[in-house]
């Protein structure tokens, strides 16, 4: 299913807006990549981008690149839970990670900073 980034049919009186062109291609988007935690590997999709770019989307995530603001190192470790998300309630209980939600990782719990499903790569910092 497409999702349409183009201009609202509606006012913000809530009165109907005549549009002088239709639906075009470069105006869809699509459904959002939900990062989920892997039991084995990691997988990634690429998808195509406008102009001709491809966007890396990370589908499931096995490892996790942490970085201690302490000593100012970065070390991929595993993946263990997804503990909070406080974007979403419902990707608390399904387990989807997005910037933001606290993981729980080897070295300890981590806040995650980048964009799985639009980055293709899963970065965090270590909580104190």
């Amino acid at each position: 299913m497409s999702y349409w980034q183009g201009r609202d049919k509606k006012k913000p009186t809530g009165g109907r807006l005549h549009t002088s062109k239709e639906k075009r291609r470069f105006e869809l988007g699509s459904a959002p990549t939900e990062t989920a935690m892997a039991t084995k590997d990691e997988s990634k999709k690429a998808a195509s981008g406008y102009g001709g770019n491809i966007k890396v989307r990370l589908d499931e995530a096995a490892f996790v690149n942490v970085t201690d603001p302490r000593t100012n190192t970065t070390k991929k470790v595993k993946l263990l839970k997804i503990k909070k998300n406080p974007s979403n309630v419902d990707y608390e209980r399904r387990g989807v990670i997005t910037k933001g939600a606290l993981v729980e990782t080897e070295l300890g719990d981590a806040r995650v900073t980048s964009r799985p499903g639009q980055d293709g790569l899963l970065n965090a910092i270590l909580l104190k």
